[in-house]
């Protein structure tokens, strides 16, 4: 399970370091690909393959289905930790998700989710004032 919140910073070759809890998981390499609401996606292999099969499975003649494999598939990228625990993190990358220095990386169950610190807190200033009603619409149990 991939889970917490960390705040790191890129240096200027576009490295990151991964935290150990979330490396340990994730393994030596995994999948970073553009991700929605403004981050980036990592994904372990497996759950990669996985969301591969689900993909594959949409039907090619619906052009929203060829829009969103594009999106994810064209900025994948493998990688993979150095010494450090560091992850390069390609420009193309880096410019979808505006990350220039400070960043938080969330684990998110199967994904961990690498953003600009900046647009995570603007994220979450907007988004905190719907978990309630969210939670009541798709949690059929108390927390």
């Amino acid at each position: 399970m991939l889970m917490g919140e960390y705040q790191h910073t890129i240096d200027p070759k576009g490295r990151l370091f991964m935290p150990a809890k979330l490396r340990e998981a994730l393994g030596e390499k995994f999948i970073a690909t553009k991700g929605l609401d403004g981050c980036l996606f990592v994904y372990p292999p497996e759950e990669w393959r996985r969301l591969e099969e689900k993909l594959k499975g949409l039907p090619f003649t619906r052009a929203d289905a060829r829009s969103f494999q594009r999106f994810l598939f064209s900025g994948a990228s493998e990688c993979e930790v150095d010494k450090q625990g560091r992850i390069l993190l390609p420009s193309h990358l880096r410019e979808h998700s505006a990350l220039e220095k400070d960043v938080v990386i969330i684990g998110v169950g199967t994904r961990v989710e690498i953003w600009s610190a900046e647009r995570w807190r603007e994220y979450n200033d907007k988004a905190a004032a719907t978990y309630e009603e969210v939670a009541e619409k798709l949690i059929d149990f108390d927390l």
